[in-house]
């Protein structure tokens, strides 16, 4: 396959995932004007808002690997109802996590954090954004449809209207303009719920005037066919616990982090949305990485697998190389864009230049590992995840506990992570049985 082809699929993912993780980013560039605090606690409730939701993302990343698969065996019509069943799996499982979230949430964030500030704040803002769990599980059901026939041009319109609205919102409700009251961290939490209600709208538009609902049969689905469900889950099951966990245990790194402090966690969450923010390029190339090979598998081409996941890590590397370089060249231009406070921005430097380094090993290591799950062996990626998760935590208490190091130092368990999750997953195609894989 050539660059081209790779990087037309790839770039409409990109743009979903930027405006994806621009409702966290945008949401921490305008709190970051409000106070320290609200920038911390926007962290803390908002990784803890994607460790929960990670577990629908797996699923729907599950149902991707098996709508790449019947793309490329050429079996459209079983398409429709992997994404229909999934989709209403999806809200049952959102209605539930929601009940929980409602009822627990402020206990167990009570026992977790040190600041009665930051908990009030975390509280307020997840009281609001919870309730966008329900239209995000729905997002992620239309991705997978859209990037597992690598038709995904269609995720560029989206990602554009969805930042534009969160932007909005946020302008609006989080400093109370042209109208709307001041809402501080709770107009950030709803602009992001309002933003993925515009998404799911966007798509339903799209896909009745669009899609051939034929042709991949979404019309005249049989009710009774739950035994969909259980082949998505078969799949999906160890990647939903696979996200929780790798989403958990940054959870919990954050959570050591505001022990020491509010001003280091607000350091640590812009540090954060830089990581995301420049690592989306990555996690996109690695996106159409799961889907190729799952449809190369699903053609029969076996043999073109490491061609390909090569010629991927190679375009990671080289387009992280350049956020690397300027990033590096101007790091307080770029971190003037989350605060004013040049104390701010100097203590966030250091930080940001591990964070730097850790791209670069991303670039190959992320890659890598979602093609492991492209094969269809999602026990193995959970194995991988796992492995890599143990020495990420214990790293993490060394660093952050035993030798109570500075805040980059902190970071550097990224590298760990980033690391091993490629050494692990290399390791896998070179001795792991991968090639004849059925699902």
């Amino acid at each position: 396959m050539k660059y081209t082809q790779i990087w037309k699929i790839t770039y409409p993912i990109l743009l979903t995932l930027l405006a994806q993780n621009l409702i966290q980013v945008i949401d921490t560039a305008f709190l970051g004007h409000v106070g320290e605090v609200e920038l911390g606690a926007s962290a803390i409730a908002g990784i803890y808002y994607i460790a929960i939701f990670t577990i629908a993302f797996g699923f729907s990343n599950g149902s991707q690997i098996l709508i790449g698969r019947r793309n490329g065996e050429g079996n459209y019509h079983k398409i429709g109802e992997i994404v229909v069943f999934g989709a209403v799996f999806l809200w049952v499982m959102a209605l539930l996590i929601f009940l929980c979230t409602q009822a627990f949430s402020g206990a167990i964030l009570g026992r977790l954090l040190s600041s009665e500030k930051v908990l009030k704040a975390s509280l307020e803002y997840l009281d609001w954004r919870i309730w966008g769990l329900f239209f995000a599980t729905t997002n992620v059901m239309f991705r997978a449809f859209f990037v597992g026939i690598t038709r995904t041009k269609v995720l560029t319109f989206n990602a554009i209207i969805m930042a534009l609205a969160n932007v909005f919102f946020d302008y609006v409700l989080i400093f109370g303009h042209w109208g709307f009251p001041a809402m501080g961290i709770g107009g950030a939490a709803i602009a992001s719920v309002i933003s993925e209600v515009v998404s799911v709208v966007f798509f339903l538009i799209y896909m009745a005037c669009a899609v051939d609902l034929k042709k991949y049969g979404f019309t005249g689905i049989v009710w009774t066919h739950l035994q969909v469900i259980r082949n998505i889950l078969n799949v999906s099951f160890s990647l939903m616990i696979q996200y929780f966990l790798s989403l958990s245990t940054w959870l919990i790194f954050f959570l050591a982090i505001e022990r020491m402090g509010e001003t280091t966690l607000a350091i640590s969450n812009i540090i954060r949305s830089f990581y995301m923010i420049i690592g989306i390029p990555v996690f996109a190339l690695a996106s159409t990485a799961n889907t190729l090979v799952s449809n190369i598998i699903g053609a029969g081409k076996q043999d073109e697998v490491m061609p390909l996941i090569w010629k991927i890590v190679r375009m990671a590397i080289l387009i992280s190389s350049v956020f690397v370089l300027f990033l590096a060249l101007f790091p307080e231009l770029s971190l003037s864009i989350y605060t004013s406070d040049p104390e701010l921005i100097r203590e966030s430097i250091p930080s940001l230049y591990v964070i730097l380094g850790v791209l670069m090993v991303l670039s190959v290591g992320n890659v890598f590992f979602q093609s492991v799950s492209g094969t269809g062996n999602t026990r193995s990626a959970l194995l991988i995840e796992v492995t890599t998760l143990v020495l990420y935590v214990l790293w993490m208490g060394f660093v952050v506990f035993y030798l109570q190091a500075s805040l980059a130092v902190c970071w550097t368990t990224e590298l760990i992570y980033a690391f091993f999750i490629g050494l692990f997953s290399f390791i896998y195609f070179k001795k792991g049985n991968w090639k004849n894989k059925k699902i």
